[in-house]
């Protein structure tokens, strides 16, 4: 190992200073281009994801721009058909939300009156003007502004989808231009944009698992709006720790207060939502991805804090991806390696997996397994 120098020791402190100094100015920039990046990230990630399907076709004998064009409206084709399925959902949400918005006066007012039977005194009219609008038709304007902007959102990423999916056709012939040696810069590229499609892939259909699993649950237990509540269960399960929690929450009041629903059918749906992202966030996810690709669970939930402080809620579904993205970025380079290796989950079950024969960078079914031992040894000869 090379020892450093004087001169070398005395240039950490500065080489630190400048580190935090960029890292400042950087995401000072990037909360400040929030509402620019944060579509721009959506595009590039799903695009990342629709290459996958290009190659595929491309390896069974369609063109490169065909294929990219089948592609792209499969997607359009599939987004389409799901909100209109989610705007049909919510609409008639909209529809019954006097009616939920009448019972659930009428659990507030019962809990208030058993609160006062056991001698907690709660003024009911300083609890409402709490917790009232300033304006009772205030909520429609801001629901009608929050549904344009998200489709105005909508229109630029699927531009931007398209646009960048056709770009990535021709991408490492410009890189291969425009390089003297672009050979190690390809590979670490190929390494990067291979793993960032596996995890992006994986994490994409897992959540859509989740989200199937709990249309299914709110369809047998008799939840009203099953599939919005699916589809929520689905965008949310892309945030670390909370996300889970925050997706139960309204189907379980709705049930609550329904009038064919009731303590027993909330609590069958809260352990429904329970098992379900228990299994598929504990048991499939890190079998499926393996350790390489997790996250300790400090990271996860800093990321989450960080990515939510700079792009608001956007950064908060995008959290662990954008971390993700990072980690394996700064694993592709041998310089920036230890960083990865610090946002990783530990190195004893990597230690495990590797003595078992398998490589946990790589996914189960192409890892080597290790050769069975002999039912009968042969008997060791002496000489």
């Amino acid at each position: 190992m090379q020892k450093l120098s004087d001169k070398d020791y005395r240039s950490i402190p500065l080489n630190a200073t400048l580190a935090i100094a960029a890292l400042v100015v950087i995401v000072t920039g990037m909360k400040l281009g929030s509402d620019l990046l944060v579509p721009l990230l959506l595009a590039i990630f799903i695009a990342v994801v629709c290459t996958s399907p290009v190659h595929w076709l491309h390896r069974h004998g369609v063109g490169m721009r065909m294929a990219a064009l089948i592609t792209l409206v499969v997607l359009a084709a599939f987004f389409l058909l799901l909100g209109v399925l989610v705007v049909n959902s919510f609409s008639t949400f909209i529809d019954a939300l006097p009616d939920i918005e009448a019972r659930l006066y009428e659990h507030y007012w019962s809990m208030l009156n058993s609160l006062a039977a056991r001698g907690v005194a709660i003024d009911p009219d300083q609890l409402s003007s709490a917790l009232a609008m300033e304006d009772d038709g205030s909520w429609v304007a801001v629901l009608v502004s929050e549904v344009g902007a998200i489709m105005m959102q909508g229109s630029i990423v699927s531009l931007l989808v398209m646009f960048m999916l056709f770009e990535t056709l021709n991408f490492r012939s410009k890189v291969a231009r425009a390089l003297e040696n672009p050979a190690p810069s390809l590979k670490r590229f190929a390494e990067f944009s291979a793993t960032l499609k596996r995890y992006l892939a994986i994490k994409t259909v897992i959540s859509l698992a989740t989200g199937v699993l709990v249309w299914l649950s709110c369809l047998m237990i008799g939840v009203e709006f099953p599939l919005l509540w699916g589809v929520l269960a689905f965008a949310l399960n892309f945030i670390p720790n909370i996300g889970s929690a925050l997706a139960a929450v309204p189907p379980v009041l709705l049930l609550l207060v329904a009038q064919d629903g009731g303590v027993i059918q909330a609590l069958m749906l809260a352990s429904a939502y329970l098992v379900i992202n228990f299994v598929m966030g504990n048991l499939i996810e890190p079998r499926v991805m393996g350790q390489a690709l997790g996250l300790s669970t400090f990271v996860a939930f800093l990321s989450l804090v960080v990515w939510g402080w700079i792009f608001g809620a956007a950064g908060m579904l995008l959290s662990v991806v954008l971390t993700m993205t990072l980690k394996i970025a700064l694993d592709s380079h041998p310089q920036t390696r230890w960083i990865a290796h610090l946002l990783g989950p530990g190195t004893r079950q990597l230690r495990r997996s590797v003595n078992h024969g398998g490589d946990p960078r790589k996914p189960p079914w192409r890892r080597k397994k290790p050769d069975p031992e002999p039912l009968i040894k042969k008997p060791e000869t002496s000489e």
